[in-house]
């Protein structure tokens, strides 16, 4: 009984060690970001490999507010096209895999098999397709432009994930909704959606998430600055005799920020929602 505890817990500490290291590979990129913009450029191309700054230079956060009003403007750009992407992903992406997870029609497996190749090709094989269609609706330089763009991304991607959440629901919930008097969309709305909460909220997150990092959709449909999101802001920072490093670097730090606080704050629905709906069909 000894031996079997003692070799627990050293598969414990071997997991546990494997667990910090694979995080330390993964995070490193973000810590050498933030270290650097916390640098003078003159330091970063003295020293680029000191893990801490000799001296915190915070000058370049705050010339991202004093001198260049881009980054407000960018915050609010990606924020509508976050948020509409967000909106109307969710509009379309709950309805439709609660079909998938629930009945049974002609086609059902061939629509989550495409579903699954969309996500494998690459998005600039449909950014030609997007930009003739939104030039002939006039869409360009407009919100909606990368709002659609990215859904087309998003939405499968959600369905896939929602759809493993209404698969682990119950069906008897549904079939005890309706003695109680509910049809098909009552007992959907009353009762799946409350219930399935956490997987749409992840499937909203990584909507969100879809166009806030977005460039090339957002980099092909508006070419208007003032519209453009804060991924294209970065190259402010292109100037003609060179780049300004840390303000590069302190503005990718902001940009992080916002997708750093989400998982924070729904860490619990995303491991929730991520790890539900292990069920076979």
């Amino acid at each position: 009984m000894k031996g079997e505890i003692r070799e627990y817990s050293k598969k414990s500490i071997y997991l546990t060690i494997g667990g910090i290291l694979i995080c330390i590979f993964f995070l490193f990129p973000l810590y050498w970001m933030l270290v650097s913009s916390l640098k003078t450029d003159t330091e970063i191309f003295k020293n680029a490999t000191a893990i801490f700054p000799s001296k915190l230079y915070f000058g370049a956060y705050l010339n991202q507010f004093h001198t260049n009003n881009s980054l407000i403007k960018g915050f609010v750009n990606s924020t509508i096209i976050s948020l509409g992407t967000t909106v109307l992903s969710t509009i379309l992406v709950v309805p439709a895999a609660y079909g998938l997870a629930t009945f049974k029609f002609v086609g059902r497996k061939i629509i989550i098999l495409l579903f699954l190749i969309s996500q494998m090709l690459p998005p600039s094989l449909i950014l030609t397709p997007l930009f003739v269609i939104f030039y002939r609706f006039g869409l360009l330089d407009n919100y909606l432009a990368p709002i659609i763009a990215v859904s087309t991304n998003a939405v499968p991607f959600a369905i896939l994930i929602l759809r493993t959440y209404f698969l682990s629901i119950p069906r008897e919930l549904t079939e005890a909704a309706r003695i109680d008097g509910c049809n098909t969309f009552t007992a959907f709305v009353r009762i799946m959606i409350p219930i399935a909460y956490p997987g749409i909220i992840v499937g909203a997150v990584f909507s969100f998430l879809f166009a806030w990092g977005d460039l090339m959709y957002s980099l092909t449909f508006l070419r208007n600055e003032n519209m453009q999101p804060m991924t294209l802001g970065i190259y402010n920072f292109i100037g003609k005799y060179g780049m300004q490093w840390n303000s590069i670097l302190a503005f990718g730090t902001i940009t992080v920020l916002p997708v750093v606080l989400i998982f924070i704050f729904l860490q619990k629905y995303i491991v929730s929602g991520m790890t539900s709906g292990a069920v076979k069909e």
